[in-house]
């Protein structure tokens, strides 16, 4: 199949090849993303075994259509508050979907509805809401690997009964990460790779009607940065008063996958400037070993931003507005060290608290939840004792809930099995934290995900997105 996209489209480029300034200016013009329909179509009663036998291989897999999903036992009721749990199927055969689940302390972990997508194998990762609260987007972390869209789209009006709206997928960039909402619709997403998993990745956007219309930098200047040195953006943060963007490199997707001489870790972040999409400053953290996550601190009056720098185990405080010795806009320096339990743990996931004063990691491999009062950075207070055996294993995604009275945390990171180097373990929970008055942890409920799914194989929810509806005037979504 023949397919012309109606703009014209920037081609791939790899850190060997050497272009002229002309050259490299032709290449800055992006085209609308695509949805391609999948290589090989469901047909009932024949390609169910094929789904079933199709052998692992290196890198790219066999797109079989995925299986369709075993029935589940819905609920009625109207909760207040809503947790979605954006989860693959454990058999990589049955389709992913969302699951929509009680947040309510009375009906706690009742299964209202299960919405699919048309396809399996997308190792489900990072999801989150539009601003109104009627669509949410999750990005398929190896969809790349069976030639599947790897961006998935909730229709969440009825916020009880989402439906699939549609899926899409770049044109210069895979491998779908963090997502951001627009204030005039549609989201801002890094993908952390090229077109074949490579460095560089794209900092995705999309319009009201969640089609892709940019893939960042576009200018001459950031592709020359991002071909200079490993783009791998994950965390992203946006400060949208000061008109800041921040998004941090992690590792090269291509390098978790069989053949591997190692993970290629990234060690910067870029500061963008909002406006114009374009990169301002590049920032180091030394030896940093892959720097996961970025977030701007709420109200900080320096716009302060924190990084997570998976090998050191530390955080690296951001201060974006500020100058550096060369006259290059930004300044990190390092704000905190985790201690030696944090060191290398394959992933630092993080959260912060709507007032800015408490930050929140999880420490994936050490089976471990940080918790930090960062009120003055100058004087910063563990609240948790870093020795204590938590009720956690393969602690990644968290999110602090809304009301700002829970951490919602699942407990799965990232396992591709027998075709690449990282699996780890997990007891594929979600686990719904207490907060204390101090932002201290309490330890409370969870939701058993291998237990309610067993019927896929089990189940594996890595994100999730929190409807807070007590107030039906001002609802809050995140």
């Amino acid at each position: 199949m023949l397919i012309i996209p109606t703009q014209s489209c920037s081609i791939l480029l790899t850190n060997k090849m050497k272009y002229s300034i002309a050259s490299i200016a032709s290449l800055v013009a992006l085209g609308e993303c695509l949805s391609l329909p999948p290589l090989i179509p469901t047909i009932p009663g024949v390609t169910e075994p094929l789904t079933s036998n199709a052998p692992p291989l290196p890198i790219l897999q066999v797109p079989t259509p995925p299986l369709e999903s075993p029935p589940f036992e819905s609920s009625d009721i109207k909760p207040k508050k809503i947790g979605y749990f954006w989860t693959g199927s454990a058999d990589k055969f049955h389709k992913d979907f969302l699951a929509t689940y009680s947040l309510d302390d009375d009906t706690f972990g009742t299964l209202l509805w299960v919405t699919d997508v048309p396809s399996s194998g997308n190792d489900p990762h990072h999801l989150g809401p539009s601003l109104d609260g009627k669509t949410i987007w999750g990005g398929g972390l190896l969809s790349l690997l069976k030639t599947q869209d790897t961006g998935f789209y909730f229709d969440t009006s009825n916020p009880y009964r989402p439906k699939f709206l549609k899926s899409n997928r770049g044109i210069l960039a895979s491998i779908a990460d963090e997502v951001r909402a627009k204030p005039d619709g549609g989201f801002f997403i890094t993908y952390m790779g090229s077109a074949v998993g490579t460095s560089p990745g794209r900092l995705v956007e999309t319009d009201a009607d969640f089609n892709i219309i940019h893939e960042w930098p576009e200018d001459v200047e950031g592709t020359l940065n991002i071909l200079e040195q490993q783009f791998s953006p994950h965390g992203l943060s946006i400060d949208w008063e000061k008109k800041l963007i921040l998004t941090s490199d992690f590792v090269e997707p291509i390098t978790i996958l069989k053949p591997s001489l190692g993970v290629r870790h990234a060690d910067t972040l870029r500061l963008w400037d909002l406006d114009s999409r374009k990169i301002l400053s590049t920032l180091t953290i030394p030896n940093g070993g892959g720097i996961q996550d970025v977030k701007f601190i709420p109200g900080h009056p320096e716009s302060a931003a924190i990084a997570t720098a998976v090998h050191l185990g530390q955080l690296w405080v951001i201060y974006p507005l500020r100058k550096d010795a060369n006259g290059n806009q930004g300044v990190i320096e390092e704000l905190y060290d985790l201690g030696p339990k944090a060191r290398d743990t394959i992933a630092i996931y993080s959260d912060i608290s709507q007032d800015g004063k408490y930050f929140y990691a999880t420490l994936t491999t050490a089976n471990h939840i940080a918790a930090l009062d960062i009120s003055d950075l100058n004087n910063i207070k563990r609240l948790d004792d870093p020795d204590e055996d938590q009720p956690t294993v393969g602690p990644h995604y968290l999110k602090v809930t809304p009301d700002q009275k829970h951490l919602v945390v699942t407990d799965y990171f990232v396992q591709t099995g027998d075709i690449g180097i990282i699996n780890t373990p997990a007891d594929f929970k979600a686990l719904y934290i207490d907060l204390q008055e101090d932002g201290s942890l309490s330890f409370n409920r969870s939701i058993d995900f291998p237990k309610e799914f067993a019927n896929r194989g089990g189940a594996k929810p890595h994100s999730s997105v929190i409807f807070d509806l007590t107030d039906p005037e001002k609802p809050l979504y995140y």
